[in-house]
């Protein structure tokens, strides 16, 4: 089986879907992978160091589209303005693609959906891969998130006006920042360690109360909401939406917390909806001059009302940073991260020689999003229909 490796077109993305040393396990379990000339040129890796590891170098991207059995990508397909052609219609007629088709609450983008199924390819969205054990380790959304988590924090401390940690120097003492982060997810918590390391004091807030501990494990303090009874979790592991009452109580206790911060940041994402509005504008203004909001659901609308998705933009004193694809920023670890999730998910599929699919498969089942030029993945073909789409 052939696997081709696009170099990415989306404008700011700079990552590679597999790194030498993952091109290195595929071949050596019968797979050949061609990789694009400069594929991983913007992720610090040369095409010798693909061709050390087994792997064929193309530079005619026609041909290496034309000559794959698989594609594997980061971002969706697109249209490659160099030759005037789009991604899709470059791939073989019942080829397969895996990449991050964005689909965990339900792929929307219809025209995407109609050239998947002109071309009869068999999708598979890497967001989609289910949180069991099995799958740890192709989980991208954990991969990218505590890159995202990382990045955040960097940013915050870069657009304060004031430093971090608490020094005592000659000159007087020097009081850390106070550093509220909304959401303990992967990003959450790895935005509260990367915090906690430059020396601020950090707070959380999460609806779970299931996630206190691991705050506090990494020296955070878990701001706690009293929801009454029911689970605030579902059982993906993601926080459910909240009722009306229960966003009032959210929005009140968080408006307490938002106002005393140096650096708010923001990683709540409920799959398949509209971010959540945390923080709101008499929020930003409650908050001292010089400040700083860096909202990672920017993508998804932003747990911000005033957040300006892709924009630094400065509010009633506040700088708020709405960034977009933060991973993209550290190509390097970013893409071995997302390469060992890909791989993993190759060879799981992969055997005797090509990619076999058993529909009783939990990991199929979840990240199928096309096959035989039929729409197959359920949370797809629900958005579809509540949207009136045929």
């Amino acid at each position: 089986m052939r696997i081709a490796v696009p170099k990415e077109i989306v404008p700011g993305e700079r990552r590679v879907v597999l790194v030498p040393s993952c091109v290195a396990r595929l071949v050596k379990a019968g797979a050949e992978v061609i990789v694009q000339q400069g594929a991983g040129e913007q992720a610090a890796v040369a095409d010798a160091e693909y061709q050390a590891k087994g792997a064929r170098i193309e530079p005619d991207v026609r041909k290496l589209f034309a000559e794959a059995d698989a594609v594997a990508k980061v971002q969706s397909p697109a249209q490659n303005e160099s030759i005037g052609v789009h991604e899709l219609d470059l791939m073989r007629e019942g080829g397969i693609l895996f990449a991050n088709l964005g689909a965990l609450g339900g792929l929307k983008d219809r025209d995407l959906l109609d050239r998947l199924a002109a071309r009869k390819i068999t999708a598979f969205s890497m967001d989609c891969v289910p949180r069991i054990t099995r799958a740890q380790s192709m989980d991208i959304l954990s991969s990218m998130s505590t890159i995202a988590g990382y990045k955040a924090v960097l940013i915050a401390a870069d657009n304060l006006t004031r430093m971090m940690p608490m020094l005592m120097t000659a000159a007087g003492t020097v009081a850390a920042a106070k550093v509220f982060v909304l959401g303990a997810g992967v990003a959450g918590l790895q935005a509260i360690a990367t915090a906690k390391r430059l020396g601020a004091v950090v707070e959380a807030f999460d609806t779970r109360a299931a996630v206190k501990e691991q705050v506090e494990s990494l020296g955070g303090r878990f701001v706690q909401l009293d929801l009454g009874h029911g689970d605030a979790e579902d059982k993906g592991g993601y926080a459910k939406a909240l009722s009306d009452e229960q966003h009032q109580k959210e929005q009140d206790l968080l408006a307490k917390h938002v106002k005393l911060s140096d650096a708010v940041i923001t990683t709540a994402l409920i799959p398949g909806r509209k971010a959540p509005v945390l923080v709101t504008e008499d929020m930003v203004k409650s908050m001292k001059t010089g400040s700083v909001v860096v909202d990672l659901a920017a993508e998804r609308g932003g747990n911000c009302e005033l957040t300006e998705p892709g924009k630094t933009v400065v509010r009633h004193g506040v700088t708020l940073c709405g960034p977009l694809n933060l991973p993209a920023e550290l190509p390097v670890h970013a893409s071995q991260m997302f390469s060992r999730n890909m791989s993993t998910l190759l060879l799981d599929l992969y055997k005797d020689g090509s990619i076999k699919l058993d529909p009783g498969d939990e990991i199929v089942a979840g990240a199928l999003i096309t096959r035989d030029g039929e729409i197959v993945h359920e949370p797809t073909k629900a958005a579809m229909a509540k949207e009136g789409v045929r």
